[in-house]
Formats: C-alpha cells, sequence, structure tokens
C-alpha cells in the first residue's frame, strides 16, 4: 500500500472517552491561578507534588479510563457487575498512578469521579446532557462493591467527624457541586466574555463556595474550609476571575490557603469532572461518532 493512501484508525468511544478524561484532568492541573493548588505557577500548599507529575499522573490513568468505558459499552446497563468491574479497574488504575509518582496520590479522587463518568458516558453516549450523565454514574456510585478494601480513606474519615459529604456521597447524589454550580458558573462566565480560563477558574471557585472539600478539613481543618468557601465567594462576588477586584482577591485567597495549609484538592477533582461533562456535552458529534 502506498504511504500516502495510509489513513488512521479511528478512535473506538472507549478511547476517545479515555482521552476526554486525561485532557480534564490536564487542563485542570495547568489552569492558573488556582488557589493554594498545583499549576502552571508552583506547588500551591503542596510539598510532595509538581505539575509534571500531575501530567504524568493523568497520563497513567488513560489505559484505566479506556477500559472502564469498555466494560460499559459490554455490559449495557447498570448493575453490580458492572460496578465491581470499576472498582477493579480502579484499584488498578490507582496501583499504576501510585507506580507512576513514586508513592504520592495526586488523582486518587478523580480516578472515582472521572471513573464513574466515563463509565456512565459510554453507557449511553447518544444521551450526553451533563444531568444525564451525572444520573448515571450516581445510580452505579449507589452499588455496593462486595471487592473494595474496606479501611476508609483520610477524606471518609474527615467526612465523618465533620459530618461532611464525601467523595463518595457526592457521586451518589449526582455531582451536585458539579451540575449545579461548577457548569452554569462556566457557562455564565463564558457568556459574559471572560474568556476560557477565567470561566475554567470561576467554576472551580463556584465549587469552594459550597463544598466541605474533605482534603481542606484534613489538612486545615473547619477554619481552612471556613477560609476557602468564603474567600472564593468574595472573588465571585468582587466579579470573578476576570476583574480586577476579583483578582486581588483571589490572590489573596490564594496566600491565605497556603499559610494555612489548605489545598482544595477535592473541589480540583470536580473541576476535573466539570471540563470533562462539558467536553462531553459540547463534543456530542465526536463522541456518538466513534465505535
Amino acid at each position: 500500500m502506498h504511504a500516502f493512501n495510509l489513513q488512521p484508525k479511528p478512535l473506538t468511544l472507549a478511547e476517545r472517552l479515555a482521552d476526554l478524561a486525561v485532557d480534564a484532568l490536564i487542563d485542570e492541573a495547568d489552569l492558573s491561578p488556582k488557589p493554594a493548588l498545583v499549576d502552571r505557577r508552583g506547588n500551591g500548599a503542596h510539598t510532595d507534588l509538581h505539575l509534571g507529575l500531575m501530567h504524568a499522573s493523568a497520563l497513567s490513568l488513560w489505559p484505566a479510563f479506556k477500559e472502564m468505558a469498555e466494560a460499559a459499552i459490554e455490559l449495557g446497563e447498570v448493575n453490580v457487575q458492572l460496578r465491581e468491574a470499576v472498582g477493579r479497574i480502579g484499584r488498578e488504575g490507582e496501583h499504576a498512578m501510585l507506580t507512576t509518582t513514586a508513592g504520592v496520590n495526586t488523582h486518587r479522587g478523580a480516578i472515582w469521579a472521572l471513573g464513574l463518568l466515563v463509565t456512565a458516558a459510554a453507557l449511553a453516549p447518544q444521551a450526553n446532557a451533563p444531568h444525564s450523565v451525572a444520573l448515571r454514574a450516581a445510580r452505579l456510585a449507589l452499588l455496593d462493591d462486595r471487592y473494595a478494601p474496606r479501611p476508609r480513606s483520610h477524606g471518609a474519615q474527615v467526612a465523618q467527624r465533620y459530618g461532611a459529604r464525601g467523595a463518595r456521597e457526592e457521586a451518589q447524589l449526582g455531582f451536585p457541586a458539579v451540575i449545579h454550580r461548577a457548569l452554569p458558573q462556566l457557562k455564565r462566565s463564558r457568556a459574559a466574555g471572560d474568556g476560557e480560563q477565567n470561566a475554567r477558574l470561576d467554576a472551580l471557585l463556584a465549587i469552594m463556595t459550597q463544598l466541605s472539600d474533605t482534603c481542606v478539613l484534613y489538612r486545615a481543618g473547619e477554619q481552612g474550609l471556613h477560609a476557602m468557601q468564603a474567600g472564593a465567594q468574595a472573588v465571585l462576588d468582587k466579579g470573578g476571575s476576570a476583574s480586577l477586584a476579583g483578582r486581588r482577591h483571589l490572590h489573596e485567597l490564594d496566600q491565605q490557603l497556603i499559610a494555612l495549609n489548605a489545598s482544595p484538592g477535592g473541589a480540583a477533582d470536580l473541576l476535573a469532572a466539570c471540563l470533562f461533562l462539558d467536553r462531553i456535552e459540547s463534543g456530542a458529534g465526536i463522541i456518538q461518532g466513534a465505535s
């Protein structure tokens, strides 16, 4: 065959969804300036993370996201078998992540959130409205995985101590912080002509205004959580990331959270989920056209 006649092999639906999930994680990491989080400026409140590590971690999860989507396509419905398959694949993906990062937890929460959403998107690619995908993910999250290890994560322990919703409960409720806060704010800021990066920052801040972020609670307690929520609201009240006053408040919030060692990692995971759902909705033709 002549070389000029060679055509790239079309991506499967599972491969395309995995691409979108990894893209969402990388875009979240690159977004700057995020308060107390790893971004293009530096490490935020972290001593063991940097941007290159976040990129490598995201790329290491591509096979897991692809396999989750393939499991959904093969089984074709929300049931315990799919829930347990996703759990097993997620644990394998976490192992690959930790191998890549030499044991640093970069994306454990994102594996849960994006894994459920990738699976839900693959189940019914024609029904790609964010609330529909989130609802299918919630139905899956509500099922029990008999093989899941029982030791509780730091986030689960903190959620119980403070009576906060952890990542599991957020998913089981259909990702309300994403559906009711992040995505509407993202669209409002875009409509106002604020620019894509500012719109994404505003979406992150919208999540932070109300989320009981267990990462913040674990690192800085209720003082850190209050600082995060009130500070994020102040930025939005001053016109958001695209305004001079909003930027000043964003800088103050960044410095305050770093001083408290309060990194809103839970909000960052949900921003990645927001960006993924936004891509699913706006790139419907790409998703539906994949096989």
